[in-house]
């Protein structure tokens, strides 16, 4: 089964920068698009962005232009470098594969942006 394990959350500033990693267990996702998600306090789990084997990212409005999204397929790593640091980013962020079936989801990162 694979593994999901996210780290790199934090006390963050606003307008200020953290850098999450996602490690995977195996190397499933050579082959599939992988995505972040976030989930805040008393809403739903959302999609942040994607990006495809191809290393082509996508990225949802509300972080357009601050986030990054990249991969190390020969590492098994995805990042998400996130820049310009709101307080409405503050969640939990989980990475997972884009499309579904997903694989169990890992106990995600805290991100807490404040002054």
């Amino acid at each position: 089964q694979v593994q999901l394990v996210e780290s790199g959350g934090g006390l963050g500033q606003p307008g200020g920068s953290l850098r999450l990693s996602c490690a995977v267990s195996r190397s499933i996702f050579s082959t599939f698009a992988m995505a972040w998600f976030r989930q805040a306090p008393g809403k739903q789990r959302e999609l942040v962005g994607s990006i495809t084997p191809f290393n082509e990212p996508k990225y949802t409005d509300s972080v357009k232009d601050r986030f990054t999204i990249s991969r190390d397929n020969a590492k098994n790593m995805v990042y998400l470098q996130m820049n310009s640091l709101k307080p409405e980013d503050t969640a939990v962020y989980y990475c997972n594969t884009l499309r579904t079936p997903r694989q169990p989801w890992g106990q995600g990162t805290q991100v807490t942006v404040s002054s």
